[in-house]
């Protein structure tokens, strides 16, 4: 399900990209099949259902904040094809470039990646990461990260259709080179924040009609009251 209503909301993203369409959210384009698309949550009802799907809802209240509000979201289709030359990116999450300015960088944010395709062979844009990174008292030098895989300690994530992976917003990660000629990499990314926090513009970057008709009263909890019409009470 999750994969046909992904390829039915790329084209359609693609489509009104190349007539200069304003869409809700970012889409980037990266070659003939290759896109990355922001803001998901309004593209179709499987990609909302997400936001508080009951077998990963027990994590992010007791990871990060048993109030937890949506940070952002998107979508990630690669293919060798387009991307054969790209190089790594690594980097850590959060605005204020990353919340540099506290060490160790606090938890503020929790990542969530759902895997949509097989990626348990390495070489098809696998997500990498540092474990441990993220406590951190100094970024990684340039040097040391132009080599990831000599790198001590950096891990590749292989892993099969269905998995997830949660992180936190300091853990040094980056997509992967392509090493396989058929790599294909389609993945869902969820990010959540603490609810006294609006650190992304896609937290009341939607329509009022999203937020008034299409979340449910459980998922309009995950946003700050004023985003609504009427604003909604929040603190008591």
């Amino acid at each position: 399900i999750l994969r046909s209503a992904l390829a039915e909301v790329i084209e359609k993203r693609r489509e009104c990209e190349e007539k200069g369409v304003t869409e809700t959210g970012m889409t980037h384009i990266h070659g003939e099949r290759s896109t990355r698309i922001f803001y998901i949550l309004g593209d179709h009802p499987a990609f909302l259902e997400l936001l508080d799907w009951e077998p990963i809802l027990p994590y992010v209240t007791g990871l990060l904040n048993k109030m937890p509000h949506h940070h952002a979201s998107d979508a990630i289709v690669e293919h060798a094809s387009d991307l054969k030359e790209r190089p790594m990116g690594w980097h850590i999450d959060g605005h204020d470039e990353g919340y540099r300015n506290l060490r160790p960088i606090p938890f503020l944010q929790l990542k969530i990646g759902y895997y949509l395709t097989d990626m348990t062979e390495g070489g098809q844009g696998n997500l990498w990461l540092i474990p441990g990174s993220h406590t951190a008292m100094y970024d990684p030098s340039h040097e040391d990260l132009r080599y990831p895989y000599e790198y001590p300690g950096a891990l590749e994530v292989c892993a099969p259709p269905g998995s997830a992976i949660l992180f936190h917003n300091a853990v040094w990660h980056s997509a992967g080179i392509f090493t396989k000629s058929d790599g294909c990499r389609e993945m869902l990314y969820y990010a959540y924040e603490h609810p006294w926090m609006i650190a992304s513009q896609e937290h009341w970057g939607y329509s009022k009609h999203f937020y008034n008709e299409q979340l449910s009263p459980e998922q309009r909890k995950f946003f700050h009251g004023f985003v609504f019409d009427p604003p909604e009470q929040r603190w008591g």
